[in-house]
């Protein structure tokens, strides 16, 4: 069985520059991935002063949803679910999953580093032919020292969740730019991130690597800044399943939605 996934940090559903909305063109956008399962970042389930500014119709078209994001993304098409982490006076945001498949199963976990920075891992348990498949929607702090302590709950969130080598995919804006995080995801949990997967096959290319001394590391995509992509901050990383194809979405379209470049992979389960 494949599945086709995606991850996003969508900014809000607003421009990087500017505070443009974005919404009804990243829900065109996000058809594009063609994908079953779409891991989400930065989505607003609330935001009352831009539905003040942008919802009233306009040429007959409003360009702020009534619904939440998530809900408007999913549409008739696929199933959604939301974990709220941050909070303020005028609405909320967090991580969301659209799922082509059945979502069984949902759990917020609040890893908030400190008051100023909240951040969630969401869970999801999807329901396919071939049995469930953990999903966890990450977004990870700012900071290398909290990100060390959301690893470590992430890695305890998943062992407890999928103790006995169940499917997993962990997918989002993990903020980790000098990639110091993989080494303990794979060890801990026996996950890939899907770039090392594709690198570390047995074509013409890891052939000359071993020849001219060794496969060398391959490292996560760089997805930002969407315009000029230079850090490597989004990943997914996957257990039980082997990796078709990844790759980073470029171009003017990705430039103008998001201060991220998405990620789309096809994955077969092992």
């Amino acid at each position: 069985m494949k599945i086709r996934v995606a991850t996003y940090n969508i900014h809000k559903g607003v421009s990087s520059i500017g505070s443009r909305p974005r919404v009804l063109a990243l829900k065109k956008a996000i058809g594009l991935f063609g994908a079953d399962v779409v891991f989400l970042q930065e989505v607003q389930g609330k935001h009352e002063k831009f539905s003040a500014k942008f919802g009233e119709e306009s040429h007959g078209t409003r360009h702020w949803p009534e619904a939440a994001q998530h809900e408007f993304f999913a549409g008739d098409s696929h199933h959604s679910a939301y974990g709220m982490n941050a909070v303020y006076d005028h609405g909320h945001h967090g991580n969301a999953l659209l799922s082509a498949f059945p979502i069984s199963d949902t759990l917020n976990h609040d890893v908030s580093d400190h008051a100023y920075e909240q951040r969630g891992i969401l869970h999801c348990v999807l329901t396919t032919e071939r049995g469930p498949v953990h999903c966890y929607v990450v977004h990870l702090g700012l900071f290398e020292s909290g990100r060390g302590r959301q690893t470590e709950a992430l890695i305890e969130a998943v062992a407890a969740s999928a103790p006995n080598g169940e499917p997993v995919i962990i997918a989002g804006d993990f903020n980790d730019w000098r990639n110091n995080l993989s080494a303990k995801l794979r060890d801990k949990l026996g996950v890939v991130e899907v770039f090392d997967e594709l690198g570390s096959g047995t074509g013409l290319g890891t052939m000359v690597r071993n020849l001219v001394g060794g496969a060398q590391k391959v490292r996560p995509a760089r997805t930002f800044p969407a315009a000029l992509p230079w850090f490597r901050l989004d990943r997914i990383y996957v257990r039980g399943f082997t990796v078709d194809t990844a790759e980073v979405l470029h171009g003017t379209l990705w430039a103008k939605l998001s201060d991220h470049a998405p990620i789309v992979a096809t994955l077969k389960m092992s």
